[in-house]
C-alpha cells in the first residue's frame, strides 16, 4: 500500500464528475487499499477518489471511533437511492480544505447501491455521522465541495484561504 497526495482546494480536478468503474481489477482494489491508507495517516473518516487525483466513481470512509475496531466501507457506483426526510446538522471538513470545517445539512438517513470491492453489488443503510460521511464522499464524484452548501461569503473566505496556504506551499 502507498500514500497518496491529497488535492487541495481549489483545484478544477475536484469539480469534475467522475467517470463510472466498469471493471472491478486489481488496479481498482490496489487504488481502494492504497485510499484507506492514506485516509487514516491523514488522518480522516472518508476520502473519494478524485481528492487523490482519480477521476472514478470510488470512495472509501470509516466512522469508527478511536477505540473500536476499524470498520472501512470500500464503494464503488454508489448511488443514493433513499434518504430521509428528517434533517442532520454535523459540522463537516475535508481532507481537501484541511482545518476549514462548517455546519451542512444532510438527510439523516440514506440508503446507498454500490459495487464492493470484490465486485458484488452490495446495499447498506446509513445513519448519522455514517450517512453525512457517505454523502460528502459522493458529492465530491459529482465535484462538489462542502464548502459549495456555504453561503458565497463563507465559501469564498474559505477559498481565499485555501489559495493562500497554496501559494505558501509552492513558494517553500
Amino acid at each position: 500500500m502507498a500514500l497518496l497526495p491529497i488535492i487541495y482546494a481549489p483545484d478544477n480536478r475536484l469539480k469534475l464528475k467522475c467517470q463510472e468503474v466498469h471493471e472491478i481489477d486489481e488496479s481498482v482494489c490496489k487504488l481502494m487499499d492504497d485510499m484507506l491508507e492514506t485516509m487514516y495517516a491523514a488522518p480522516g473518516i472518508g476520502l473519494s477518489a478524485p481528492q487523490v487525483g482519480y477521476n472514478r466513481r470510488i470512495l472509501v470512509c470509516d466512522v469508527a471511533r478511536e477505540k473500536e475496531a476499524p470498520n472501512p466501507i470500500k464503494m464503488v457506483n454508489p448511488i443514493v437511492v433513499w434518504s430521509s426526510d428528517e434533517i442532520f446538522v454535523a459540522e463537516e471538513g475535508c481532507l481537501s480544505l484541511p482545518k476549514h470545517f462548517a455546519e451542512v445539512k444532510r438527510p439523516k438517513e440514506i440508503r446507498v447501491k454500490y459495487i464492493d470491492e470484490t465486485g458484488n453489488n452490495q446495499e447498506v443503510a446509513a445513519d448519522g455521522l455514517l450517512a453525512a460521511c457517505i454523502q460528502h464522499e459522493i458529492d465530491h464524484l459529482d465535484g462538489i465541495l462542502f464548502v459549495d452548501y456555504l453561503s458565497p461569503l463563507k465559501r469564498n473566505i474559505i477559498l481565499r484561504k485555501m489559495k493562500k496556504l497554496k501559494r505558501l506551499k509552492e513558494a517553500a
